[in-house]
């Protein structure tokens, strides 16, 4: 029988492997370029050589790491795989628990700013997923996200959660989504940042869409279009990129700087919506676990289309679902849903637009991210 111990966890990445990192960067081999292409082929060489430099003889991790352990830290094995997670309780002590899921290429370095203010009302769960960062490479395959909410849901039980909220933003809707049908009993509400929408083929529904609605079908079809090759390379191949994200820093830092150049709210660099320093740390997160290649792992299991889902019974499931649903969009969001096509497959109460942010605005837009989940909760609970 499986333990379900729940470990005290405290991050302290050996020095040699920080030496060993240096050295890397200190000696890549750089690619060549053709001039004048900005950002269209991905980061440029100048940027990046300026970024992975700063990287090399600026940037602080012992900082970024103290920051980490400033919240209190757990591992618990589930379904045979390690999950490692904050656990930040709130002083109030009738405060709703809240379980947080991050997405790709993320990680709990996402919600640093947020944990303060979100801790004077919940009790906040916050996993890394399985395969991502510290929760280590999975030794497995099947972690999709009907996989990954049965974790979420064993997590809350052995922390005596009966009854809890869900947040989730890029995969982490889809994975809480997933929990709230799962066990609809447990969860009071469901928050995303975002979602996955589907049109669902009728014409009086596609006649009553807005401008705003056809903004984000075009967005949608740009991200098919152009931007598509993270993921189709993720769930198709992802040991053919695993060595080189395992192998170099910089390869990684590219791939990840790359994504977050198209999926954010900025107008020149990432630097423009993110914190330098944290996108770093996210980066950090990912080399000095060498779980690049597992989170890659991860696109191969999870279902992006609707017929997919509707063969998983997701969308039946939710248009018979009762877990009331808020959703805060941005508009830079990757997965800026299209409100009709939410509304046929949830139970929406709350919709929220806001004028600025992308995938990640805990990061982007702090205020405006606890803002909004702190203000659906408490309609929730009167």
């Amino acid at each position: 029988m499986a333990s379900r111990d729940i470990t005290r966890f405290r991050l302290d990445i050996p020095q040699h492997d920080l030496d060993d990192l240096r050295e890397r960067l200190a000696r890549a081999r750089w690619a060549d370029e053709v001039p004048g292409q900005g950002w269209s082929y991905g980061p440029p060489l100048g940027y990046l050589r300026e970024l992975a430099e700063y990287w090399r003889s600026g940037y602080d991790w012992r900082a970024q790491e103290a920051r980490l352990n400033e919240f209190p830290q757990y591992t618990t094995e589930i379904d045979g795989e390690n999950i490692h997670f904050l656990h930040v309780r709130s002083s109030r002590p009738d405060a709703l628990p809240l379980l947080i899921t991050h997405g790709w290429p993320s990680s709990i370095a996402e919600y640093l700013d947020v944990i303060g203010p979100l801790g004077e009302s919940f009790h906040l769960v916050i996993p890394s997923l399985p395969g991502y960062g510290l929760s280590g490479p999975t030794c497995s395959v099947g972690w999709g996200a009907g996989r990954v909410a049965r974790a979420w849901a064993e997590l809350m039980s052995r922390l005596g959660y009966e009854r809890y909220g869900l947040q989730g933003g890029d995969w982490g809707t889809w994975i809480s989504r997933e929990l709230a049908i799962l066990a609809p009993d447990n969860v009071i509400g469901l928050h995303t940042n975002g979602m996955i929408t589907f049109p669902g083929g009728d014409p009086a529904e596609m006649a009553g869409l807005t401008e705003a609605d056809h903004a984000r079908m075009g967005a949608w079809q740009r991200y098919t279009d152009e931007l598509y090759g993270y993921k189709l390379i993720q769930s198709t191949k992802p040991q053919a990129l695993a060595y080189s994200l395992a192998d170099s820093p910089i390869g990684l830092l590219g791939w990840i700087v790359g994504v977050l150049k198209e999926w954010t709210d900025c107008e020149d660099t990432p630097e423009d919506a993110i914190d330098r320093d944290r996108i770093l740390t996210t980066v950090m997160l990912y080399w000095l676990t060498n779980t690049a290649g597992s989170a890659a792992r991860s696109f191969v299991e999870t279902p992006d289309n609707s017929s997919k889902a509707e063969e998983e019974g997701v969308i039946a499931e939710l248009q018979n679902g009762t877990v009331p649903h808020g959703v805060a969009v941005f508009p830079k969001d990757i997965l800026a849903p299209v409100r009709p096509f939410a509304e046929r497959i949830n139970n929406i109460v709350r919709w929220t637009e806001y004028d600025r942010g992308g995938t990640f605005p805990a990061m982007e837009e702090p205020d405006l991210y606890v803002r909004d989940v702190q203000e659906f909760f408490a309609s929730l609970r009167g």
